[in-house]
């Protein structure tokens, strides 16, 4: 094993450098215009938040994972919940949280690392854009699990496996063209079909996954890494190279614009979101029918009778 690999302490759950990650949202959370990259930030918190305004429950105590600039939180009523606690391992985003009718309290946490509350403290876990970075997904899954009381809910949100594919394509195209092979420029992020196992590997029970495809429109590729760079969701794998020769970086450019360009000259980027809810078992909750406890045979379906075409509804 090399000196860099003993140092860096990578291995098989080890693929993103989280101080790399938290140098980039430190950084995009102290620009001076920080503000005009928080649109997608902005949106999925909404969707976040909608989510929870979906549950005809109040929660008493709640905690966000990984919340950035409190996107989920602005969007939270004092009737829904009612104190909530930010975590996030960028002391910037931290400091910018934005003013919303819920009280707060900011705690700086790094979210792979073990939660700093004691088991069973919340009625509600919500997380924004933040878990496709971290390297134990299942572990991050668990400890979230343990934070939860009984009957409580987690509800989050992250990016999916075929985020970025339009970039990803063509610098892949671009690079194995001009350099005679490729290197990876856009994180791996876990699909859709994986997720419901990884909650209920967890400990979650009555799950529900789904995806939304947001689809943003920049003038060109250089606009598309820039907005990145700014959201603080560049590439942090070990395995990132550093710098694109300008050759590969304009071919792919030119590939971006001839695949996927639309008639306007403007590219699209699309971010696949991966939603999802999962509660922590409780006595109250209903149980799933017992095997082999069916009162109709699936062999009776064809005795049902249906509405003639000249019935009225």
């Amino acid at each position: 094993m090399s000196p860099r690999r003993q140092m860096s302490g990578r291995g098989p759950m080890n693929v993103f450098d989280r101080t790399m990650k938290r140098k980039q949202k430190e950084w995009a959370s102290s620009l001076q215009d920080s503000h005009i990259y928080d649109y997608l930030r902005d949106e999925v918190g909404s969707r976040v938040a909608d989510r929870v305004h979906d549950i005809v429950k109040t929660f008493p105590l709640a905690l966000d994972v990984g919340c950035g600039k409190s996107h989920i939180a602005e969007h939270l009523g004092k009737d829904i919940v009612q104190r909530l606690i930010l975590t996030d391992m960028s002391e910037n985003a931290l400091k910018q949280s934005r003013p919303c009718e819920v009280p707060i309290q900011c705690v700086l946490a790094d979210e792979e690392l073990l939660l700093p509350f004691e088991d069973n403290t919340f009625d509600l876990v919500v997380s924004s854009l933040s878990l496709h970075w971290t390297n134990n997904l299942p572990g991050a899954l668990r400890q979230v699990h343990r934070v939860l009381k009984p009957d409580g809910v987690f509800i989050g949100a992250m990016a999916g496996g075929d985020t970025l594919h339009e970039l990803r394509c063509s610098l892949q195209l671009a690079e194995t063209e001009r350099e005679g092979g490729f290197s990876p420029h856009v994180s791996p992020y876990v699909a859709v079909a994986d997720l419901g196992m990884l909650l209920g590997r967890a400990g979650f029970n009555m799950l529900t996954v789904d995806v939304d495809d947001i689809q943003v429109h920049y003038p060109g590729i250089f606009e598309v890494m820039t907005d990145l760079q700014g959201m603080g969701e560049s590439n942090c794998g070990w395995n990132r190279r550093s710098m694109l020769c300008r050759d590969t970086i304009l071919a792919a450019a030119a590939v971006y614009k001839e695949l996927y360009g639309n008639k306007d000259g403007s590219v699209p980027a699309t971010f696949e979101i991966l939603y999802m809810i999962g509660w922590k078992p409780h006595e109250s909750q209903a149980k799933p029918a017992g095997r082999g406890s069916a009162t109709v045979s699936f062999a009776d379906l064809s005795k049902v009778s249906h509405p003639s075409t000249t019935d009225t509804v």
